[in-house]
């Protein structure tokens, strides 16, 4: 077992179980396993600005291959910005950041990108043709294009729908092509960035489960951003709970041994959505006063 080390200014981390502690420990899904096929990242003494504002400031994070984790906060918390540093989007002012031992400088296949927005998509092609892309761009050979199209295609379930245009599909349908994409380049590590938050309810809840079954399938490490607190409960091996910005840190880190697929009515789910409650609530009344807001709103 490859031990977990987490280091950041005034956090905590805490691991949640079961109250069958014996069956989730047998349930719950081990990663940092060498035999992963996902790659580990990690953050050392970050400092992410723009200009004369710091979006995140002194952070470190090291996410293991094969690992779900999630990045939970209030809005403007700095969680999209550390995804796109580790995606190469976006430069740090000071510390290091690596994916799979080298600094993400620059777009690569190994990383792969999912925006909440399915505007991305390219609305002239087919979903086929869409998935083709990134393998097609890569020279592959055109057997092996073919072969990665069809196996992403029965992955997230949309064979039957493989010569429709995106705009023929739902807004469920047309995330699961923008997860194929991203999946037909073989990423090692899966970038995600509210991927369901533009989604209803009911779809979202699917989304969430056929996500957590490509992951389970495929090994590779995933990052997920969210705002939602029983989302990151439903999926996560850990939850990276994030200070309010400016200059956004790491609060918390809270492990998961929930055995999956998770039932958020567990009193282990229950009293973790509580006290993940408890936290952000504190970091957003913190956001307000430092705005301005009336102390008796805040009450």
């Amino acid at each position: 077992m490859i031990q977990r080390i987490f280091s950041t200014k005034g956090n905590t981390m805490t691991s949640f179980a079961n109250p069958n502690a014996a069956a989730a420990a047998s349930t719950a899904t081990t990663r940092g396993d060498t035999g992963s096929r996902g790659a580990p990242a990690s953050v050392r003494d970050v400092t992410i600005a723009f200009s004369s504002y710091t979006a995140v400031q002194d952070v470190s994070l090291d996410i293991y291959p094969g690992e779900f984790v999630c990045l939970l906060g209030p809005s403007g918390c700095g969680k999209s910005t550390l995804l796109s540093t580790l995606a190469g989007f976006v430069p740090v002012v000071s510390g290091d950041v690596t994916v799979d031992g080298r600094a993400p400088d620059k777009v690569g296949v190994e990383r792969g990108m999912v925006f909440q927005s399915t505007d991305v998509l390219f609305e002239w092609l087919s979903v086929r043709e869409n998935i083709a892309f990134g393998p097609r761009v890569r020279k592959l050979p055109t057997s092996r294009q073919t072969e990665l199209v069809e196996e992403y295609l029965a992955l997230v379930g949309l064979k039957h729908a493989a010569d429709r245009l995106p705009s023929q599909l739902s807004g469920g349908m047309r995330q699961r092509v923008q997860v194929a994409r991203v999946l037909a380049n073989e990423p090692r590590i899966v970038l995600m960035d509210e991927p369901f938050g533009a989604l209803d309810a009911q779809t979202r809840e699917v989304m969430q489960y056929e996500i957590e079954r490509i992951w389970r399938d495929r090994g590779c490490t995933v990052v997920f951003v969210t705002h939602d607190i029983e989302e990151a409960i439903r999926l996560a091996d850990r939850i990276v709970v994030m200070t309010a910005g400016p200059a956004a840190g790491i609060k918390s880190v809270r492990e998961v041994h929930l055995p999956r697929p998770r039932q958020l009515d567990d009193p282990a789910a229950i009293a973790l959505r509580r006290d993940l409650q408890q936290e952000i609530s504190k970091e957003v009344s913190k956001s307000l006063r430092a705005q301005g807001a009336d102390e008796e709103v805040l009450a």
